[in-house]
């Protein structure tokens, strides 16, 4: 049974792209079996009008004290959903809000309490790519993250991220990252705790407009190395 849903949307000077967002969002759900659901689009300071866009689209606004990053963002709205389940997806709807259908039935079948879209498994399944640069770093990244954190997973900055609500809460609640590197704290720590977690592959297309710059997707490289002293000091506990 699917009971209820949330999903998060991180928003940062969104209010041109929440609208047609929001709409596809909502048409999803309008169409969809969940018994309950909502939209939280948390603000994370913006300076234009996307509390106000996301407010007239029927969603639930939470505000952040000022541009805290996304990881910040995500973790705000994950601790005060109110479904039984909590999905994180971008505001470009890079991964298309139906790719929740494929993240449930994984999370069903395989009884697990995360499920990760994942561009890696299948990349037949991109549409629109994104630059050669930037798919080579992301390769880089992700050899990376694997040899300093140990995680086995392809993709961890898959902006689409399903989560059992009660899991969400002892993961995010004490997730410590709040800029790049948070997904791949929150999957360490996922692990840590011993839930179960999938990566499935979803279909997933590049949206101009990134909020990723090359100086913060640079720092992000030090985010493995930071989660795996946390984890050997004891932080995550």
């Amino acid at each position: 049974m699917r009971r209820s849903i949330s999903i998060i949307i991180p928003a940062f000077n969104e209010s041109k792209r929440l609208p047609a967002t929001l709409a596809t969002v909502n048409g999803y759900l309008a169409a969809s079996a969940w018994e309950f659901s909502e939209v939280v689009v948390v603000d994370d300071g913006s300076r234009d009008a996307t509390a106000e866009v996301a407010e007239a689209a029927g969603a639930r606004v939470l505000r952040n004290p000022g541009n805290r990053g996304k990881g910040y963002s995500v973790r705000h709205g994950m601790l005060e959903a109110k479904g039984d389940w909590a999905l994180f997806s971008d505001a470009d709807l890079s991964a298309p809000i139906g790719e929740l259908e494929t993240l449930w039935t994984a999370a069903g079948s395989g009884q697990a309490a995360c499920v990760i879209g994942s561009r890696a498994l299948d990349r037949s399944l991109i549409g629109i790519r994104q630059s050669p640069f930037r798919e080579g770093m992301g390769r880089v990244f992700n050899l990376l993250m694997r040899l300093e954190t140990g995680l086995p997973y392809r993709d961890t900055q898959c902006g689409f991220k399903l989560f059992e609500a009660a899991a969400a809460r002892e993961i995010f609640g004490r997730q410590r990252l709040d800029g790049f590197g948070f997904d791949v704290e929150v999957l360490y720590i996922a692990r840590r705790l011993g839930y179960r977690t999938l990566e499935v592959p979803v279909r997933w297309n590049d949206a101009p407009g990134t909020k990723v710059s090359m100086m913060l997707g640079a720092m992000g490289f030090l985010d493995p190395l930071r989660v795996r002293w946390n984890g050997l000091t004891g932080k995550y506990r």
